[in-house]
């Protein structure tokens, strides 16, 4: 039986959830754990998400997970066997990205719903969290393809362990739209407005922010906020913001009264045990460390240079297993080109000046030498050899 929710908004294979995961997996200890792969189960390049994710858990993480592979309903009658039989036997398991329409219509009517509940933690991002409530939004249907806004029947698992008659939305703050309002998981403002209106009057509306995650521990009855982000709940357009480093009583999610959806929000430590500081994105990291390299190249701090140079690829490297689709890893390859040659252009320019600057050194010399001012000679002398050069003097008249 489930112990343990975790709905991430965002993130879920990026520097930011490292920590984070580290602590939720000690849940299980070496029992196995596992990724089911669904709801990116239609892409073509399904195969190297699921790759993608397990180098991150194994690197980053420290932890070796399988991929339970259920990329259709209809698969053949061994195949679908050994895939539950995997689920049966796994004690984490995990699913993210992709479409959770696909996922619903694929997880609907099999024995997959009930085998999410046994396992002993849930970790479940991105279009995957969407499938636990009762309803779940259709993001590519509404946001790319221009359907009207709806709602679709989700799995309803979150209530069943909960008894909280939740609506899931990750990616709550997402603002990759600039200036149009893609928040609420793409929806933004006025969608999600009309649409919260068609909900059942019970309903309660669980937003997770992106690069965050609310641990739902049912033994404990508590929930807590990890990550960047926060927690909202909303209820008929009030919402009751949750930070990081909060935690609140399980109860407090199924309490959707006006009177409660306004109240303030719990104190809150963001320095707490889980919290995972810094950029949210591959992107900013990359602008961050170009505003370090120009400073840097403007003192023409080479050493310095370097090091930043070498921090971008580090950095694009961590976060080559995120699986959100944004241009923010071509923009920092773009940047790191950019120091590349910016570093060879400095390297140039300072190979051009070396002539012109030894003809001084010398000349400054020779004319010491010949006004017998020889400490100077001598120091120029020391100058150029600690340099690398080697200097042979004429005998003087």
């Amino acid at each position: 039986m489930t112990e343990l929710i975790v709905l991430m908004g965002s993130g879920e294979t990026t520097p930011t959830m490292i920590k984070p995961h580290r602590a939720i997996l000690d849940r299980v200890g070496d029992a196995p754990a596992v990724l089911l792969d669904t709801p990116y189960g239609f892409q073509s390049n399904a195969d190297d998400i699921s790759a993608r994710a397990v180098a991150y858990f194994k690197a980053s993480v420290g932890r070796d997970i399988g991929v339970v592979s259920w990329r259709r309903r209809d698969l053949p009658a061994v195949e679908a066997e050994r895939a539950l039989t995997t689920m049966r036997q796994a004690e984490w398991l995990f699913a993210g990205p992709g479409s959770p329409t696909y996922a619903l219509t694929h997880w609907r009517d099999t024995p997959i719903p009930g085998l999410i509940t046994k396992s002993k933690v849930v970790v479940f991002a991105s279009a995957a969290a969407l499938t636990l409530g009762s309803h779940a939004i259709p993001v590519y249907e509404i946001y790319k393809a221009g359907l009207d806004p709806h709602w679709v029947p989700a799995l309803d698992i979150f209530r069943e362990l909960t008894g909280v008659p939740a609506v899931i939305i990750p990616h709550y703050d997402n603002a990759e739209g600039g200036h149009h309002d893609t928040r609420f998981c793409y929806l933004g403002e006025g969608r999600l407005a009309r649409m919260e209106q068609w909900l059942p009057e019970e309903s309660v509306i669980v937003g997770i922010d992106e690069h965050t995650a609310a641990l739902v521990d049912l033994p404990t009855g508590s929930v807590q906020v990890v990550g960047q982000g926060g927690l909202t709940l909303r209820r008929r357009g009030e919402s009751r913001v949750y930070p990081t480093g909060s935690t609140l009583p399980l109860e407090a999610l199924a309490d959707t009264t006006a009177a409660a959806a306004v109240a303030p929000p719990a104190p809150a430590s963001p320095t707490g045990p889980l919290a995972e500081p810094g950029a949210a994105s591959v992107g900013e990291v990359a602008d961050a460390l170009d505003a370090r390299f120009a400073t840097a190249l403007a003192a023409q701090d080479v050493q310095e240079c370097v090091a930043i140079a070498l921090e971008l690829e580090t950095a694009i490297d961590d976060w080559a297993a995120d699986t959100n689709v944004s241009p923010d890893h071509e923009h920092a390859r773009s940047l790191l080109r950019g120091m590349i040659l910016q570093l060879g252009q400095l390297a140039t320019d300072a190979h051009e000046a070396i002539p012109a600057l030894l003809t001084s050194v010398r000349a400054a010399r020779e004319l010491a030498r010949a006004n017998r001012d020889f400490a100077m000679a001598d120091a120029l002398r020391d100058a150029l050899t600690g340099a690398g050069f080697t200097v042979q003097d004429q005998r003087l008249t």
